[in-house]
C-alpha cells in the first residue's frame, strides 16, 4: 500500500521545526506532504531549505482543519493517508503496524495508533488516546480519557480493537473512503470534524480501529489552545450538528433537546470555572447550530445506525455517579 503522511500546516514553523525531523526519521517507507494554509511565517521556507525531500502542498488561504486537507489532500496520490499533527512525534516502526491492520481488515476504512502525551509519556494524550468512543447523547471520550480525566499507561489498552472515530491529531485513513464519504465537513473548520467523518462511514457500513503496536506522542493544543472560548464554540458547535446529521431523526430531536438543557448547565459551570467568554461561546455555538439546521439536515446520509453508541448517561456517570 502506498503511504502518504500529510501535515496540515498554517504559521507553524516552531512546531515544524521541533517535529518534522522525527517524522523524516522514521517515515522511509512513505511520502512525506506539507499541506501549508497560506502561512505567512517562515514555514514554508524552513521546509524547502531543511528538508527537500518533503513535498510541498500550497493552498491558497488559510481553509482550516477541515478544508484544509479537503483542499490538499486532492492533490496527493496514495492508497492510505496519515493526517498527522504538526506537533506530534512519531517512533520507528510506526507506520508498518498500522498498514498491517488495513491488510488483515479490509473493511476498516480508519485507523488510529496509540496516542500519548508528549509532555508525560506515562499518560495517554486528551485527543485520541487509546481510541475514540461516544456515548447515547453522543458525548465522545476515549480509552484513557473520559471528559477532562486522563489516565495512566498502564498497558491496559494494548490490544487491536474496533473503535467509534479515530483521532484527527494521527489519522491513517484509505484515501478511497476518505473522498467516497466526502472528506471533512468544512463548516466544522476544526474540532470533532474527524469523528463526524468516521461516523458517516459507519453510517456506510466501513469500520474504525485502533492498534497499540504503532505508537506517536501528541503535544495537544499546539494550534488552538485548550482554554481558548474559540474551541469551545467550535466542540459545542460541531457536535450538534454532527448528532443532527448522522443520528436517526426518531433519536435525534428529543436527544438534541435533553444536550441543549444539558449544555446550558455546562454553561453556568464555565462562568464560574473559566469565565464568561466561554459560556458565551456556548450561547453563540447554539445560535450557530439553528442557523445551519436546515443545510446540516440536506447533508444527511441515506442510512444512520440505530444503535451507535458504547455507553450511556455518560455525563451522569461520570459527575454524578463518579465513575
Amino acid at each position: 500500500m502506498k503511504v502518504a503522511i500529510a501535515i496540515l500546516n498554517w504559521n507553524g514553523a516552531e512546531w515544524l521545526r521541533k517535529f518534522l525531523p522525527s517524522v523524516v526519521t522514521h517515515s522511509s517507507d512513505a511520502d512525506i506532504y506539507v499541506i501549508d494554509n497560506a502561512s505567512s511565517d517562515n514555514s514554508i521556507a524552513f521546509v524547502t531549505e531543511n528538508f527537500p525531500e518533503v513535498k510541498l502542498v500550497r493552498n491558497d488561504k488559510n481553509y482550516g482543519f477541515a478544508g484544509g486537507y479537503n483542499v490538499g489532500l486532492k492533490q496527493i496520490d496514495a492508497d492510505i493517508y496519515c493526517l498527522l499533527n504538526s506537533d506530534v512525534e512519531v517512533t520507528p516502526g510506526w507506520i508498518q503496524p498500522v498498514v498491517n491492520v488495513f491488510i488483515k481488515h479490509p473493511e476498516a476504512a480508519a485507523v488510529q495508533p496509540k496516542i500519548l502525551s508528549w509532555a508525560d509519556r506515562t499518560k495517554f494524550e486528551f485527543a485520541g488516546a487509546a481510541g475514540g468512543l461516544i456515548d447515547n447523547l453522543a458525548y465522545p471520550y476515549c480509552r484513557g480519557r473520559i471528559f477532562d480525566e486522563v489516565e495512566t499507561d498502564n498497558g491496559q489498552y494494548d490490544d487491536e480493537v474496533e473503535i467509534f472515530w479515530a483521532s484527527g491529531c494521527c489519522l491513517f485513513i484509505r484515501a478511497k473512503d476518505f473522498h467516497d464519504a466526502g472528506g471533512f465537513d468544512e463548516r466544522f473548520f476544526a474540532h470533532q470534524e474527524e469523528i463526524d467523518l468516521c461516523w458517516r462511514l459507519i453510517n456506510l457500513d466501513r469500520k474504525i480501529r485502533y492498534t497499540h503496536r504503532s505508537v506517536v506522542y501528541h503535544v495537544g493544543g499546539g494550534t488552538l489552545n485548550k482554554q481558548s472560548p474559540q474551541k469551545t464554540f467550535l466542540n459545542f458547535r460541531n457536535n450538534l450538528s454532527m448528532m443532527l446529521k448522522n443520528m436517526e431523526l426518531p433519536r435525534a430531536y428529543p436527544t438534541i433537546f435533553l444536550r441543549l438543557t444539558l449544555d446550558g448547565i455546562a454553561g453556568v459551570r464555565f462562568l464560574f470555572t473559566d469565565g464568561f467568554a466561554h459560556t458565551w461561546a456556548i450561547v453563540r455555538a447554539h445560535f450557530a447550530f439553528y442557523g445551519e439546521a436546515r443545510e446540516t439536515l440536506r447533508r444527511r446520509g441515506k442510512h444512520q445506525l440505530r444503535h451507535f453508541y458504547q455507553t450511556k448517561w455518560l455525563v451522569f456517570r461520570h459527575f454524578i455517579g463518579k465513575k
